[in-house]
Protein backbone atom coordinates (compact mmCIF):
# COMPACT_ATOMS: atom_id res chain seq x y z
CA UNK A 1 0.00 0.00 0.00
CA UNK A 2 1.42 3.14 -0.54
CA UNK A 3 2.48 6.03 1.31
CA UNK A 4 -0.77 8.38 0.96
CA UNK A 5 -3.43 5.27 1.63
CA UNK A 6 -0.89 4.50 5.29
CA UNK A 7 -1.66 8.45 5.75
CA UNK A 8 -5.38 7.91 5.14
CA UNK A 9 -5.61 4.95 7.51
CA UNK A 10 -3.37 6.18 10.28
CA UNK A 11 -5.48 9.48 10.55
CA UNK A 12 -8.66 7.60 10.08
CA UNK A 13 -7.67 5.46 13.19
CA UNK A 14 -6.17 8.57 15.12
CA UNK A 15 -10.32 10.18 14.98
CA UNK A 16 -12.15 7.43 14.98
CA UNK A 17 -9.51 6.03 17.99
CA UNK A 18 -10.50 2.75 16.91
CA UNK A 19 -8.87 0.06 14.17
CA UNK A 20 -12.41 -1.36 13.65
CA UNK A 21 -13.78 1.80 13.51
CA UNK A 22 -11.59 2.95 11.12
CA UNK A 23 -11.25 -0.20 8.65
CA UNK A 24 -15.37 0.46 8.91
CA UNK A 25 -14.85 4.12 7.60
CA UNK A 26 -12.28 2.87 4.99
CA UNK A 27 -14.07 -0.42 3.82
CA UNK A 28 -10.98 -2.40 4.74
CA UNK A 29 -10.70 -4.96 7.44
CA UNK A 30 -9.47 -4.49 10.53
CA UNK A 31 -6.58 -6.12 10.73
CA UNK A 32 -5.43 -4.59 7.10
CA UNK A 33 -5.86 -1.68 9.18
CA UNK A 34 -3.25 -3.19 11.43
CA UNK A 35 -0.92 -3.81 9.09
CA UNK A 36 -0.93 -0.99 7.17
CA UNK A 37 -0.08 1.67 10.13
CA UNK A 38 2.23 -0.38 11.40
CA UNK A 39 4.24 -0.84 8.61
CA UNK A 40 3.73 3.20 8.55
CA UNK A 41 5.52 3.48 11.89
CA UNK A 42 8.30 1.28 10.75
CA UNK A 43 8.78 3.16 8.32
CA UNK A 44 8.77 6.44 10.38
CA UNK A 45 10.80 4.64 13.22
CA UNK A 46 8.76 6.03 15.36
CA UNK A 47 5.39 4.98 17.35
CA UNK A 48 2.57 6.96 16.58
CA UNK A 49 0.08 4.89 18.61
CA UNK A 50 -0.65 3.68 21.77
CA UNK A 51 -2.98 0.57 21.96
CA UNK A 52 -5.12 -0.57 24.54
CA UNK A 53 -7.90 -2.92 25.10
CA UNK A 54 -10.26 -0.08 25.40
CA UNK A 55 -8.88 2.36 22.87
CA UNK A 56 -5.86 4.23 20.61
CA UNK A 57 -4.47 7.09 21.49
CA UNK A 58 -1.58 9.34 20.01
CA UNK A 59 1.91 9.42 20.80
CA UNK A 60 3.27 12.74 20.92
CA UNK A 61 5.58 11.69 17.64
CA UNK A 62 1.98 10.69 16.45
CA UNK A 63 0.14 13.60 17.16
CA UNK A 64 2.49 16.09 16.00
CA UNK A 65 2.33 13.81 12.35
CA UNK A 66 -0.87 13.69 12.68
CA UNK A 67 -1.30 17.66 12.56
CA UNK A 68 1.28 17.93 9.95
CA UNK A 69 -0.24 15.60 7.55
CA UNK A 70 -4.07 15.28 7.86
CA UNK A 71 -4.21 18.51 5.83
CA UNK A 72 -2.15 17.47 2.92
CA UNK A 73 -4.07 14.03 3.04
CA UNK A 74 -7.16 15.96 2.76
CA UNK A 75 -6.11 18.40 -0.36
CA UNK A 76 -4.90 15.34 -1.78
CA UNK A 77 -8.56 13.35 -1.80
CA UNK A 78 -10.11 16.57 -2.32
CA UNK A 79 -7.64 17.59 -5.71
CA UNK A 80 -8.28 13.84 -7.02
CA UNK A 81 -12.04 14.04 -6.30
CA UNK A 82 -12.37 17.77 -8.19
CA UNK A 83 -10.08 15.78 -11.03
CA UNK A 84 -12.68 13.44 -11.52
CA UNK A 85 -15.47 15.42 -11.09
CA UNK A 86 -14.28 18.35 -13.83
CA UNK A 87 -14.42 14.82 -16.19
CA UNK A 88 -17.91 13.87 -15.04
CA UNK A 89 -16.51 10.65 -12.88
CA UNK A 90 -18.34 10.35 -9.85
CA UNK A 91 -15.83 9.02 -7.01
CA UNK A 92 -15.23 8.87 -3.39
CA UNK A 93 -17.40 8.58 -0.18
CA UNK A 94 -20.92 9.85 0.73
CA UNK A 95 -21.80 9.46 4.48
CA UNK A 96 -25.87 9.38 4.63
CA UNK A 97 -28.05 9.23 7.54
CA UNK A 98 -31.81 8.10 6.53
CA UNK A 99 -34.91 6.93 8.37
CA UNK A 100 -35.37 3.57 9.94
CA UNK A 101 -38.44 2.45 7.94
CA UNK A 102 -36.95 3.85 4.49
CA UNK A 103 -33.83 2.22 4.93
CA UNK A 104 -35.20 -0.93 4.99
CA UNK A 105 -37.88 -0.77 2.83
CA UNK A 106 -36.27 1.53 -0.37
CA UNK A 107 -32.62 1.78 0.30
CA UNK A 108 -31.33 -1.29 -0.26
CA UNK A 109 -32.43 -1.68 -3.82
CA UNK A 110 -31.49 1.95 -4.71
CA UNK A 111 -27.89 1.39 -3.22
CA UNK A 112 -27.69 -1.71 -5.44
CA UNK A 113 -28.22 -0.46 -8.61
CA UNK A 114 -26.79 3.04 -7.74
CA UNK A 115 -23.10 1.09 -7.15
CA UNK A 116 -23.80 -1.13 -10.59
CA UNK A 117 -23.78 2.32 -12.15
CA UNK A 118 -21.19 4.33 -10.10
CA UNK A 119 -18.34 1.47 -8.76
CA UNK A 120 -15.98 4.07 -7.55
CA UNK A 121 -18.31 5.58 -5.20
CA UNK A 122 -18.54 4.46 -1.41
CA UNK A 123 -21.81 4.91 0.73
CA UNK A 124 -21.85 4.59 4.46
CA UNK A 125 -25.29 4.86 5.62
CA UNK A 126 -26.33 5.58 8.73
CA UNK A 127 -30.17 4.69 10.09
CA UNK A 128 -32.05 6.88 12.51
CA UNK A 129 -35.70 7.73 13.04
CA UNK A 130 -34.07 11.62 14.78
CA UNK A 131 -33.15 14.11 13.37
CA UNK A 132 -29.51 14.82 12.87
CA UNK A 133 -26.87 17.85 12.87
CA UNK A 134 -25.63 17.05 9.32
CA UNK A 135 -22.55 19.50 9.95
CA UNK A 136 -21.71 18.81 13.21
CA UNK A 137 -22.02 14.88 12.63
CA UNK A 138 -20.53 15.51 8.86
CA UNK A 139 -22.81 13.69 7.11
CA UNK A 140 -22.97 14.62 3.32
CA UNK A 141 -26.68 13.88 2.86
CA UNK A 142 -29.81 13.57 5.33
CA UNK A 143 -32.94 12.00 3.88
CA UNK A 144 -35.66 12.94 5.79
CA UNK A 145 -39.22 11.89 5.84
CA UNK A 146 -40.90 15.47 7.80
CA UNK A 147 -42.85 18.59 7.01
CA UNK A 148 -41.01 21.81 6.44
CA UNK A 149 -37.09 21.96 8.24
CA UNK A 150 -36.66 24.59 10.59
CA UNK A 151 -32.66 24.57 10.40
CA UNK A 152 -31.71 27.51 8.48
CA UNK A 153 -28.42 26.81 8.14
CA UNK A 154 -28.93 23.63 5.82
CA UNK A 155 -30.18 23.13 2.00
CA UNK A 156 -32.92 20.91 1.29
CA UNK A 157 -34.88 19.42 -1.55
CA UNK A 158 -38.31 18.69 -1.80
CA UNK A 159 -38.93 14.74 -3.58
CA UNK A 160 -41.76 14.03 -3.08
CA UNK A 161 -45.09 14.11 -0.74
CA UNK A 162 -45.43 10.99 1.61
CA UNK A 163 -49.34 9.73 1.75
CA UNK A 164 -50.21 9.04 5.57
CA UNK A 165 -52.98 6.74 6.64
CA UNK A 166 -55.18 5.58 9.58
CA UNK A 167 -54.57 1.77 9.83
CA UNK A 168 -56.03 -0.48 12.57
CA UNK A 169 -56.01 -4.66 12.80
CA UNK A 170 -59.31 -6.28 11.67
CA UNK A 171 -59.87 -7.65 14.82
CA UNK A 172 -59.37 -4.03 16.69
CA UNK A 173 -62.05 -2.96 14.16
CA UNK A 174 -64.18 -6.43 15.41
CA UNK A 175 -63.98 -6.07 18.82
CA UNK A 176 -64.93 -1.79 18.99
CA UNK A 177 -66.65 -1.32 16.00
CA UNK A 178 -64.92 0.87 12.81
CA UNK A 179 -64.72 4.77 13.68
CA UNK A 180 -66.90 6.41 11.31
CA UNK A 181 -65.72 10.32 12.64
CA UNK A 182 -62.41 11.35 13.66
CA UNK A 183 -64.74 11.90 17.40
CA UNK A 184 -64.89 8.09 17.32
CA UNK A 185 -61.23 7.66 18.02
CA UNK A 186 -61.90 8.38 21.40
CA UNK A 187 -63.09 4.65 21.90
CA UNK A 188 -60.05 3.37 20.93
CA UNK A 189 -56.11 3.00 21.70
CA UNK A 190 -54.00 5.13 19.51
CA UNK A 191 -50.15 4.49 18.81
CA UNK A 192 -48.39 7.63 18.82
CA UNK A 193 -45.36 8.15 17.29
CA UNK A 194 -43.14 10.52 18.74
CA UNK A 195 -39.35 11.17 18.69
CA UNK A 196 -39.46 12.26 22.74
CA UNK A 197 -42.22 10.19 24.47
CA UNK A 198 -45.23 12.45 23.92
CA UNK A 199 -48.26 11.87 22.68
CA UNK A 200 -48.87 12.42 19.21
CA UNK A 201 -51.46 15.26 18.22
CA UNK A 202 -53.50 13.87 14.57
CA UNK A 203 -54.93 17.44 12.67
CA UNK A 204 -57.44 15.46 10.14
CA UNK A 205 -59.26 17.62 7.97
CA UNK A 206 -62.24 16.78 5.15
CA UNK A 207 -62.55 19.52 2.81
CA UNK A 208 -63.54 22.61 5.13
CA UNK A 209 -63.99 20.33 8.51
CA UNK A 210 -61.20 19.94 10.92
CA UNK A 211 -60.37 17.81 13.98
CA UNK A 212 -57.57 17.25 16.47
CA UNK A 213 -57.27 13.92 17.73
CA UNK A 214 -54.68 13.22 20.76
CA UNK A 215 -53.86 10.17 20.38
CA UNK A 216 -53.76 8.37 23.84
CA UNK A 217 -52.87 4.75 23.71
CA UNK A 218 -51.07 1.89 25.83
CA UNK A 219 -48.18 2.78 23.26
CA UNK A 220 -45.72 4.82 21.68
CA UNK A 221 -42.75 5.13 20.04
CA UNK A 222 -40.19 6.96 18.17
CA UNK A 223 -40.30 4.19 14.47
CA UNK A 224 -43.10 3.61 12.03
CA UNK A 225 -42.24 0.14 11.59
CA UNK A 226 -42.66 -0.82 15.24
CA UNK A 227 -45.85 0.74 15.24
CA UNK A 228 -47.48 -0.44 12.33
CA UNK A 229 -46.53 -3.86 13.82
CA UNK A 230 -48.29 -3.28 17.21
CA UNK A 231 -51.34 -1.97 14.69
CA UNK A 232 -51.47 -5.83 13.41
CA UNK A 233 -51.19 -7.09 17.02
CA UNK A 234 -54.45 -5.27 17.98
CA UNK A 235 -53.25 -2.53 19.79
CA UNK A 236 -54.65 0.21 18.32
CA UNK A 237 -55.33 2.36 15.28
CA UNK A 238 -52.27 4.26 13.69
CA UNK A 239 -51.09 7.09 11.60
CA UNK A 240 -48.55 5.91 9.45
CA UNK A 241 -46.63 6.49 6.09
CA UNK A 242 -48.63 4.37 3.31
CA UNK A 243 -44.83 2.31 2.07
CA UNK A 244 -44.62 1.47 5.73
CA UNK A 245 -47.49 -0.35 5.65
CA UNK A 246 -48.77 -1.26 1.87
CA UNK A 247 -47.46 -4.71 2.71
CA UNK A 248 -49.82 -5.21 5.61
CA UNK A 249 -52.67 -3.58 3.83
CA UNK A 250 -52.65 -6.29 0.70
CA UNK A 251 -52.46 -8.67 3.19
CA UNK A 252 -55.42 -7.54 4.62
CA UNK A 253 -53.50 -7.63 8.54
CA UNK A 254 -54.48 -4.09 8.25
CA UNK A 255 -57.21 -1.72 6.65
CA UNK A 256 -57.31 1.61 6.40
CA UNK A 257 -59.99 3.53 8.15
CA UNK A 258 -61.49 7.29 8.02
CA UNK A 259 -60.19 6.99 4.52
CA UNK A 260 -61.76 10.33 3.45
CA UNK A 261 -59.92 12.37 6.17
CA UNK A 262 -56.68 13.59 5.65
CA UNK A 263 -53.56 14.64 7.83
CA UNK A 264 -51.21 17.27 7.04
CA UNK A 265 -48.70 16.38 3.99
CA UNK A 266 -45.33 15.76 5.02
CA UNK A 267 -42.45 15.41 2.27
CA UNK A 268 -39.39 13.13 1.47
CA UNK A 269 -36.76 15.92 1.50
CA UNK A 270 -33.10 15.54 1.24
CA UNK A 271 -30.67 17.87 3.23
CA UNK A 272 -27.01 19.05 2.34
CA UNK A 273 -24.81 20.95 4.66
CA UNK A 274 -24.10 24.47 3.31
CA UNK A 275 -22.20 23.77 0.32
CA UNK A 276 -20.78 26.56 -1.80
CA UNK A 277 -21.09 23.67 -4.94
CA UNK A 278 -22.71 20.46 -4.39
CA UNK A 279 -20.00 17.52 -4.91
CA UNK A 280 -20.88 15.66 -7.76
CA UNK A 281 -20.49 12.53 -5.90
CA UNK A 282 -23.88 13.98 -4.00
CA UNK A 283 -24.97 15.44 -6.54
CA UNK A 284 -25.48 12.29 -8.64
CA UNK A 285 -26.85 10.46 -5.82
CA UNK A 286 -29.71 12.74 -5.41
CA UNK A 287 -30.72 12.66 -8.92
CA UNK A 288 -30.20 8.92 -8.66
CA UNK A 289 -32.12 8.85 -5.50
CA UNK A 290 -35.58 10.88 -6.89
CA UNK A 291 -35.67 9.24 -10.41
CA UNK A 292 -36.12 5.89 -8.59
CA UNK A 293 -38.51 6.81 -5.79
CA UNK A 294 -41.01 8.58 -8.46
CA UNK A 295 -40.36 6.58 -11.14
CA UNK A 296 -39.65 3.11 -9.59
CA UNK A 297 -40.82 2.77 -6.18
CA UNK A 298 -43.30 5.93 -5.77
CA UNK A 299 -44.22 6.05 -1.61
Amino acid sequence: MGELEAIRAFIAVSEQRSFTAAARLLGMTPASVTRTVSALEERLGVQLLLRTTRQVALTSAGAVYAARVAPLATALTEAADETRELHGVTSGLIRISAPMSLGLKVLPSVLSQFAAMHARTRITLTLSDSFVDIVEDQYDLAIRISGPPSDKSTVWRKICKVPRMLVASPDCLLAKGTPLTPDDLSAFDCLSYSEQAREEVWELSKGQAHRSHKAHGGFGANNGDLLAQLAVNGQGIALLPRFIVEEQLRSGALVQILADWRAPDIWLTLYYPPYERLPLRVATFSDFFEVYVKETRPL
